[in-house]
């Protein structure tokens, strides 16, 4: 695999971890609204695997935020390491030329 492409690749995994990051969010808000609403219901069982679903959730989050960030700062010295900048204006100029 060239340098670019796997540039590309490694900047596409960055932004499906920002993606599976903002989605786990998602579903801590969404489980938080059920268990407020729980606190008028008072069902027991709710209570208990809500708040069991809710730690496991923030514990994934907190292990994708740290990978995700952990990812993206390896992505950006790849792409410094390797002039990436560079390598997408010489390719920019390869294809306006025809090579």
């Amino acid at each position: 695999m060239d340098t670019l492409k796997k540039f590309e690749l490694m900047q596409k995994i960055v932004r499906e971890l920002e993606d599976l990051q903002h989605s786990q969010q998602a579903i801590i808000q969404k489980i938080g609204k059920i268990e407020v609403d729980n606190i008028e219901l008072g069902d027991k069982r709710l209570e208990k695997d809500l708040t069991d679903m809710h730690q496991r959730v923030s514990d994934n989050l907190d292990t994708i935020s740290a990978i995700q960030a952990y990812f993206a700062d390896k992505t950006e010295n790849f792409g410094n390491k390797n002039n990436v900048e560079g390598l997408k204006e010489q390719q920019a100029i390869n294809q306006a030329s025809g090579h």
